[in-house]
């Protein structure tokens, strides 16, 4: 019996002393009585110098008091085993003073004459080190402004970062453990595609595209990489996914940047073609109004002379659109803007659709470009149409309003003042509330293929914003659309309308030559030249008209000239004939926008005219430079 006690004591003995974790048995005075191996090793101490001791000199000192009182009452309770404390909330002391966390459990065994407790810690430092770590390295992943996402082979979310959350609008307690198909519910094949590539050669990198739970797409760039065990076989995905969205805006946007300073080279070619179509119907329309006098037929050719002038202005304005130069503003009335729109429309669109204008009578004027905001108006007015293709009814609404700063917060490009009130309200199919947001987008359309480049809007924007107004859109379906633009009023008083028809100033036979590469510009300048009391000569290139006049050097009072022709250019020319006569006048033109004006000017070039130009400013020119 003896030796089968003392067998059990070496066993005993022999557990305590091969056990990895440190083992401290004390008594009911708290006096260290065991004391094996892996504690001599934890704490410094050998078993020798700490048996017999305290069990608080194991402690750091603050810890000592709440330890004592934690020891006495679990003795005082029936639990004969227990854990003490959260982890990490646990303290020891080695003997050269460090403090360091531990993992602890502690059981008792006696009755109320003798008790004994045997605490049995965990050194766990490095676990401590490394979980720290490793939050630090989570919160540094939360960080990043990529979505970082590990994903199983089984296709599961383990792993759903800060950033992830925000691209895909998914929180990681929504995310996490869920299949993987939440982010791709509409591509899957793209799925597979990057899992076998990854799979196959460690890595893939691509383009996926998402909807985020607002519906909203997204352009993700994205690198999956496997990850791999400590026996390289493969675990998990490693997926990084960067937001390019507003990236590929940006170079869809720079791309048609580029594509529109090709366009406004090309445009310069264009607009001398454009403009010299446009000058002979300029000046035929006022030859043809001095010898029509009935007012059906004055009606037809003003408005034909107004259309003429705008297409005129529309040239100049995409020349200088694609060169970046702001347009002229000048104070206007924009009674006669809408009721000119008005006019246009109703010979122009279905007649089905019934136009009406409800304009105040004292409207204050406004400083505008009259080109620009025709444009607005008609690319609202075309939209309207669009909108009613079995008709309806067009209401144009103008008064002047004053917005007070409540009404400025509400609306984001608002401001506080008076306004000119410009309203277009129709009765077509209406625009879904889902996009009504996206309308001015550059690009955006919801035609066919090939009936809207999906600028009208966007381009109208930026007008009415380089006006400093604004412009707010209110729609139901099936019922219309409302757009209002508010335009800066001026304190002016509106001036009174006038008649467009005015007396054109006529010549007392003064002999002109004009010189031309066109003939068609040639004959009607002839025509209203001498229809208003002059004599014209003609010539078809620089070289002709110097031959000319060196035969009437003495006769010709005044030279109008193209600067763009073949064999001599306009420069040449003017300066070709001062060398025959200084004491000649001369008036250059051009369907350029950058013509050689300033050259022209400094040669001693009176005016500068640019096609196309009407009967009246011509007539004007010459009457100024004549007098």
């Amino acid at each position: 019996m003896t030796n089968s006690l003392r067998e059990r004591e070496n066993l005993f003995d022999s557990i305590i002393a091969s056990a990895m974790d440190a083992i401290i048995t004390v008594n009911s005075l708290q006096e260290i009585v065991i004391f094996n191996a892996a504690a001599e090793k934890m704490f410094g101490y050998q078993a020798n110098e700490i048996v017999g001791k305290p069990l608080e000199i194991l402690l750091p000192e603050k810890f000592r008091q709440a330890h004592h009182q934690h020891v006495q009452h679990f003795g005082e309770t029936k639990v004969t085993k227990r854990r003490m404390g959260d982890l990490g909330s646990i303290f020891g002391l080695r003997k050269n003073g460090e403090e360091f966390p531990l993992e602890a459990s502690i059981s008792h065994i006696g009755d109320h004459n003798e008790k004994f407790f045997t605490v049995i810690l965990r050194d766990i430092t490095r676990r401590i080190h490394t979980e720290t770590v490793l939050r630090e390295q989570a919160e540094l992943l939360n960080h990043a402004r990529d979505a970082i996402i590990v994903i199983s082979l089984t296709d599961k979310i383990l792993f759903w970062n800060r950033s992830a959350e925000h691209i895909f609008g998914v929180s990681e307690k929504e995310a996490v453990g869920q299949d993987v198909s939440l982010l791709f519910p509409n591509g899957q094949a793209k799925y597979s595609e990057a899992k076998n590539a990854t799979l196959e050669t460690n890595e893939w990198e691509g383009e996926l595209i998402i909807s985020t739970e607002g519906g909203e797409k997204r352009i993700l760039e994205s690198r999956w990489t496997t990850v791999h065990d400590g026996d390289k076989n493969p675990i998990s995905f490693l997926v990084i996914c960067t937001d390019v969205t507003e990236r590929k805006r940006f170079e869809a946007q720079f791309l048609r940047s580029q594509r529109l300073e090709s366009i406004g080279v090309l445009a310069g070619g264009i607009a001398h073609d454009l403009n010299n179509i446009l000058s002979p119907i300029m000046m035929s329309l006022a030859l043809l109004q001095a010898k029509h006098a009935d007012e059906d037929t004055q009606n037809l050719l003003n408005t034909l002379l107004m259309m003429t002038e705008r297409g005129g202005d529309m040239v100049k304005q995409i020349l200088s659109f694609a060169r970046g130069v702001e347009g002229e503003k000048i104070n206007l009335s924009p009674r006669i803007l809408v009721k000119e729109i008005v006019k246009i429309l109703r010979e122009t669109f279905p007649k089905n659709i019934t136009i009406y204008q409800e304009l105040d009578e004292n409207l204050d004027n406004i400083s505008g470009d009259i080109t620009q905001l025709h444009q607005v108006l008609m690319n609202l007015a075309v939209n309207a149409r669009d909108a009613m293709p079995d008709g309806g009814v067009l209401t144009f609404i103008a008064q002047s309003v004053v917005l007070d700063e409540h009404y400025a917060r509400m609306n984001v490009d608002a401001k506080a003042g008076r306004f000119v009130m410009i309203q277009l309200v129709d009765t077509g199919c209406g625009i879904p509330e889902e996009i009504i947001h996206k309308i001015f987008d550059p690009f955006f359309t919801t035609k066919e293929k090939g009936m809207g480049t999906g600028l009208g809007l966007s381009t109208s924007v930026s007008i009415i914003r380089s006006h400093n107004g604004f412009i707010n859109v209110y729609s139901e379906v099936g019922k219309g659309t409302r757009f209002s633009i508010y335009l800066p009023a001026l304190k002016e008083v509106s001036q009174h309308e006038v008649s467009v028809q005015q007396r054109l100033p006529r010549g007392n036979g003064e002999l002109i030559l004009v010189i031309d590469d066109e003939s068609a510009i040639l004959e009607v300048t002839k025509q209203t030249l001498e229809s208003f009391g002059y004599r014209v000569l003609t010539a078809s290139d620089g070289a002709e008209g110097v031959a000319i006049f060196a035969q009437r050097k003495d006769e010709v009072k005044l030279v109008l000239t193209d600067m763009m022709m073949p064999i001599m250019n306009g420069i040449a020319t003017i300066k070709a004939i001062q060398k025959i006569n200084k004491k000649v006048k001369f008036i250059a033109s051009s369907g350029l926008e950058n013509g050689n004006e300033k050259e022209a000017l400094n040669l001693g070039a009176k005016l500068f005219l640019r096609k196309p130009y009407t009967a009246k400013t011509l007539l004007e020119s010459l009457r100024e430079v004549l007098k």
